[in-house]
Order: structure tokens, then sequence, then C-alpha cells
């Protein structure tokens, strides 16, 4: 029974049919029925071939464009103005495999016009963060509108919407302002825009050069050259007054 639901969702093989099933199930030594094979996938509500290709799993989906594939949201910082406080719209965009990230802008009003604008920066052919993207994930979020409109008009990335009140969906975008937001925005008090900026700043560079990923082996992004060494002098690097910390041991 685990062999038969195994190979109806694994990939390629989500489109294959009882009979399709039946023949790789007796390549392997399992001798069974078509409607065996019906009944198992049934009980383990896997649709029949036609409908099991339509609903293709998210999953399966990632795994078939991991290579170019990116995921951008909007995150929220309360910021004190001369005018009192303000809520500051982040917009951050990824690319799911290296986890690179990078900040697209940051605004007080993202009205369509601004929207526009950074969709346009970040499929730029010429150094655009997204450049080389095929699938975008986001959100139903109405700010989104904008932006997709660019790319369907304007690109060949193709929007990914997400179902609604399904965050789980954009996993590592969401993951990474989880981190931002414990580790760094949530730990200080902004004054000013110019203040947010710079704490920005300093987190993307210490997410991609100085802190470990557990989705990539617990490896650095982008590790700066320091030499594989045992016996160098341990040194720290601290950013926001210490907020953020990084070990290393300078090579010999």
């Amino acid at each position: 029974m685990e062999r038969t639901t195994s190979i109806a969702d694994h990939v390629p093989y989500f489109t294959w049919g009882y009979d399709r099933i039946q023949g790789a199930l007796a390549n392997v030594g399992y001798r069974i029925s078509d409607s065996t094979v019906a009944n198992i996938l049934k009980q383990h509500g896997i649709e029949p071939a036609p409908q099991r290709g339509k609903t293709e799993s998210w999953a399966t989906f990632l795994r078939s464009h991991w290579e170019t594939i990116g995921a951008i949201d909007f995150t929220t910082v309360e910021v004190w103005t001369r005018g009192g406080l303000v809520t500051f719209y982040v917009l951050v965009a990824m690319r799911l495999k290296s986890r690179e990230i990078v900040v697209a802008g940051v605004t007080a009003s993202p009205d369509a016009a601004w929207v526009r604008q950074m969709a346009r920066n970040l499929t730029s052919d010429e150094d655009g963060f997204l450049a080389g993207t095929t699938h975008l994930i986001l959100d139903r979020d109405t700010k989104f509108v904008p932006l997709r409109r660019y790319l369907e008009e304007h690109t060949a990335v193709k929007p990914m919407l997400l179902p609604p009140r399904s965050p789980d969906l954009n996993a590592h975008l969401e993951r990474q302002f989880r981190s931002m937001k414990s580790e760094c925005l949530d730990r200080l008090i902004f004054f000013r825009e110019r203040s947010l900026r710079r704490a920005l700043r300093q987190w993307v560079a210490h997410y991609h050069a100085e802190r470990n990923h557990q989705g990539l082996g617990n490896q650095l992004i982008t590790p700066q050259d320091q030499g594989e060494s045992s016996a160098g002098e341990v040194q720290r690097i601290e950013r926001l007054g210490g907020l953020l910390r990084y070990y290393h041991r300078r090579a010999a």
C-alpha cells in the first residue's frame, strides 16, 4: 500500500493512471490489479490521474522550479517621526534556493506607483535582484496588484498567488521575517526613517555573511574568506551596538 501511494505522489508520476501504476509496481515485484490500485489511492485521498495532475502538490511545484523561484512580501515596522508614530512598510524579496534577500523598498505609503517601481527595479535585466526568476510567490494583498500587472505585462516572471490565509506556503520568507523581527527590529526603537533603513542594511549584511542557516546545512549564505584555521585569534564582529554578533577565527 505504501509503495502504491508513493508512486502516485512522486514526481513525475502525479499524472499516472491506475494501469500505469500497476505496471510500475509489477516492475519491482508487486503484482496487484488496477482496481486494487484504485481502492488504495481512494482510501488515502489521492484523486484519479486527471484530477491529480491539476492539483500538483506545492512541494512538487517548489522542487520543479527550485533553481529559479523567488518570493516577495511586506512586513511593517513602527517608527517615531515628527508627526508621531508611523507605520512603515518594508518590501523584501528572496531567492529561495540561496536564501539571499534584498530590501526592495521602505515607505509609509505603498501606493500603486511605488509598488510598480519596485517591480521594475527588481526585474531589471541589468541589475534586478529577481532577474532570471521564472516564478514569484506572493500573497493576495491588494498592494501587490500593481506588481502582478507589471510582471504580466513586462516580464516573463509568473506570479504564483497563495491561497487566502496560508503564510506557511511562503515559509522561507516568513521564517526570515520572524528572525529579522525577533533578532533585530523588535529590539530597537526607531526615530525617523533613516534609523530604520540603517538597521535593515545591517541586518541584511549580517543575515548573508554572519548568520548560519539550518536550511543550508547550517552554513553561511555568503561566507567571507576567513580561511580554514584553528590557530588564529577568535574575533567578534558587532553590528547595531552589539545586537548582532558574529564570531570567527582570523586566518593565521
